[in-house]
């Protein structure tokens, strides 16, 4: 057995440290987000002092010591980038947005800007979620919990995420909101990036649409292609109707209408692999006569597509917290590779454009 010596038995304790307090990370970014720091800094600039901050923020004046010391954590952990003068005067310190804290700003001008995130953070950041991770170790080890309760969340709150969701106004409005700006996230970068990907289409359907926004963005990029978003009755009653895209109720597990395309955002995560064969084959019937032009689009994760150690740490955490929400998870290729040809699809192409999701085109 190799020796350990004392310089690297410190630096593992350090490891643990930062493991044991990778909440506070967390919660440090959530007290940044209710206090509205991205956007006092966005408002000053792009760029603000201490003073500047105190003056912008509701913090009050006993505590304002302490925001420096929220900051220069926020700082060491890359949200914020930092600039010390050369005296080391700390109110002359001045923060900046990086690209991380700059999708957590508001589009207070209404102009459209790009998407904000925070919500979606903050929903993560729940303790309803956080609650339902503490019932991980409890869930994995009993047999008759796991039998009653599906996932952790269910052991934790006696109810299916939905299900909660749909009892638990505030946080089902949460949830709404959340999605909604994730959806309008990556709906820009797909029609700035994948514009390929429409060409020749006339109309796709959007299943598990939620209330179209991205069936909305398709249709502004691409006013050639018809969209139509299939949802539950109470997702389509909620749902905005401007006239820009068609909504149809129905479940995607029974039947899909037919198009060119059919785009699953973000939706086979949420199932097992089986579910997932089922809802697969229900598009390859929704677009099996549109051929030579029809095929499923899926944006997903497809766990390995990137080398980048940040990705890959995200898509894994994606992974985990499927598990404690849902029954489904991420795949690997190979994962994906055989649902599809269960399903009777005979080809297919994955294009990692998407950051920690893949962009991945099916074929009948």
């Amino acid at each position: 057995m190799t020796s350990t010596g004392a310089g690297e038995l410190l630096q593992a304790e350090a490891e643990l440290w930062c493991h044991a307090f990778g909440y506070l990370k967390s919660m440090a970014l959530q007290c940044a987000i209710k206090l509205g720091i991205p956007n006092a800094i966005h408002r000053c600039g792009g760029a603000a002092s201490l003073p500047e901050l105190h003056a912008a923020l509701p913090v009050a004046a006993s505590k304002r010591p302490c925001l420096s010391r929220i900051m220069t954590f926020l700082a060491a952990s890359g949200i914020f980038g930092v600039e010390t003068p050369e005296d080391g005067e700390v109110t002359g310190v001045r923060y900046h947005l990086t690209a991380a804290s700059r999708l957590l700003v508001e589009d207070e001008s209404g102009s459209g800007g790009h998407a904000c995130l925070s919500q979606l953070v903050l929903l993560i950041m729940t303790p309803i979620h956080f609650r339902a991770s503490q019932s991980l170790a409890d869930w994995l080890k009993d047999e008759d919990d796991a039998a009653a309760a599906e996932t952790p969340f269910m052991a934790a709150h006696g109810a299916s995420f939905y299900g909660f969701a749909s009892r638990d106004a505030e946080f089902g409005a949460c949830f709404n909101e959340a999605m909604g700006s994730d959806s309008r996230f990556v709906a820009e970068t797909m029609v700035r990036e994948c514009g390929p990907v429409f060409a020749g289409l006339t109309s796709l359907v959007d299943a598990g649409g939620g209330d179209g926004t991205t069936a909305r963005a398709i249709t502004r990029a691409f006013p050639h292609v018809r969209c139509s978003v299939l949802e539950l009755p109470h997702v389509v009653d909620a749902a905005p109707a401007d006239g820009t895209v068609e909504f149809i109720v129905g479940d995607m597990l029974e039947f899909i209408p037919p198009a060119d395309a059919v785009l699953l955002k973000f939706v086979l995560h949420n199932w097992s692999d089986e579910d997932c064969v089922r809802i697969l084959k229900q598009t390859k019937e929704a677009i099996s006569t549109r051929e030579p032009k029809g095929k499923v689009i899926i944006i997903d994760v497809v766990l390995g597509s990137s080398s980048c150690k940040q990705i890959r740490e995200a898509q894994l955490s994606l992974d985990l917290c499927m598990m404690m929400l849902f029954p489904g998870k991420q795949r690997g290729e190979q994962v994906w590779h055989k649902m599809f040809l269960e399903a009777g699809f005979t080809r297919y192409k994955i294009s990692p454009v998407l950051g920690s999701r893949s962009l991945i085109e099916v074929f009948p």
